[in-house]
């Protein structure tokens, strides 16, 4: 059920996600939902995005790893976003990004839920971008313009129906890097 909100939360956003669909496309019993998710769909949209953000952070900690540097992680987390909207025919965005906007008319813990993940995403992705040299500050910064990036990207590449979004973030944000290499070194010598 948790996958199938996520795929639909992605695709419709999460007032248009009906539990009805949610159960249909999980083939999961009708009483399933209300045993596992007592307070309904705000729970399940909850976890939904809880499980979505930690899969991220795995996915970036794998990345650093297999990378071993922070333009690895870049390209990598960009890679993720737009491989996943394009397989989807343009489909599929954030499944955070609803939860985010549509907060305004329901429940906090959906808000609270979108700031949690956000900032989880983005301290892991700062950690990263420590250990592999940059100071705090460049870190920090280049993590929050990598998710802004990701997420603006996700909007625009679905509505112009491109990848090309993506591809300029990562050049923008490949340009940063260098940058902080730059000054890095020279600050050095």
């Amino acid at each position: 059920m948790l996958l199938a909100a996520r795929q639909l939360f992605r695709q419709q956003g999460y007032h248009a996600t009906a539990l009805s669909e949610v159960l249909e496309l999980s083939a999961a019993p009708r009483g399933s939902v209300y045993f596992h998710f007592p307070n309904g769909k705000a729970q399940l949209a909850v976890e939904a995005a809880e499980l979505h953000a930690r899969e991220l952070v795995d996915f970036i900690n794998q990345a650093a790893e297999e990378s071993g540097s922070a333009i690895g992680v870049v390209r990598a987390y960009i890679g993720l976003a737009r491989d996943n909207l394009v397989d989807s025919d343009y489909k599929q965005g954030c499944v955070l990004a609803p939860l985010v906007i549509e907060a305004a008319r329901d429940a906090d813990e959906l808000g609270d839920v979108g700031r949690r993940a956000f900032s989880m995403i983005i301290e892991s992705l700062t950690s990263h971008f420590t250990a592999f040299g940059l100071d705090a500050e460049s870190a920090r910064e280049l993590a929050n313009a990598l998710v802004a990036g990701v997420e603006g990207a996700l909007i625009t590449s679905r509505a112009l129906r491109t990848p090309t979004p993506f591809e300029s973030v990562s050049a923008a944000l490949e340009t940063q890097l260098t940058q902080f290499h730059q000054a890095t070194t020279v600050d050095a010598l």
